[in-house]
């Protein structure tokens, strides 16, 4: 997505997802499918403030175990790209919140990098999420920022003057998956992300649980579920439901 007044309104609605110091957001992820329209209303139902709809690749390096399988399957149902779009238009005319797509850059080359963000916003995208594209490539394409521990404090600053609205801490070094508990590396890596910009930051990566969520959200601004997301989405719409809500309580506690 290009630079424009999508910057302002990315920036607005990373505000009505409820980023304040009372109301940590939640973004839950979920896999690009069929059911995946019906699947988000759940999630935004049981008190999701936004969500991001993964495309899937073939060779997915940030993704675990789990969201590669889930990668897979849709691959399986025909998810390629302009049909994930239309999973996301779907999606769009059933709720209102923020809707990231996150995928990687060989689809975006593939498909056109200017065309997949036009294609994007029309179908309703918020902004997107380019897992593999670091900071300071393609700066024309407005997009979330990924940062990791290992991230320089100069690496913090490229990504935090580029980023779409908000900035996805990475709290660990690895794919997606959940873990034991909260990396103890996220404290310091929130310590300096807000040294280095005063916009949101949301923490993502090895969060499953309502107790792990709570603990990330006292260092951060909100949180992102992925694996654990997808997992309970296999079970339907009625338990990711009830899922999303434990975390949204452990968020609201």
């Amino acid at each position: 997505m290009r630079r424009s007044s999508h910057a302002s309104r990315m920036t607005d609605q990373a505000r009505d997802a409820g980023v304040t110091q009372l109301h940590k957001a939640l973004s839950i992820y979920l896999m690009c499918g069929p059911d995946t329209p019906a699947l988000a209303e759940a999630a935004v139902d049981g008190g999701a403030d936004l969500l991001e709809l993964g495309f899937p690749f073939s060779d997915p390096l940030a993704d675990g175990p789990v969201v590669r399988r889930a990668g897979e399957r849709a691959l399986a149902q025909g998810m390629r790209t302009a049909a994930c779009l239309d999973v996301l238009r779907q999606t769009r005319d059933r709720i209102a919140v923020p809707l990231i797509p996150m995928t990687y850059s060989s689809i975006l080359e593939a498909y056109g990098w200017g065309r997949f963000a036009a294609d994007a916003r029309d179908a309703g995208a918020t902004s997107l999420i380019v897992a593999d594209l670091p900071a300071g490539e393609r700066p024309e394409l407005m997009r979330v920022q990924l940062v990791a521990p290992t991230s320089t404090d100069e690496r913090l600053r490229l990504a935090a003057a580029q980023t779409d609205g908000w900035m996805y801490l990475v709290t660990v070094t690895g794919t997606t998956g959940g873990r034991e508990g909260v990396s103890p590396a996220l404290a310091g890596l929130a310590a300096r992300s807000r040294a280095a910009t005063d916009k949101p930051l949301y923490a993502g990566f090895g969060i499953s649980t309502p107790e792990q969520a709570r603990a990330a959200a006292d260092l951060a601004d909100g949180v992102v579920v992925g694996s654990r997301a997808v997992e309970v989405a296999e079970e339907g719409a009625d338990a990711l439901r009830r899922y999303v809500r434990t975390l949204r309580q452990a968020l609201d506690s």
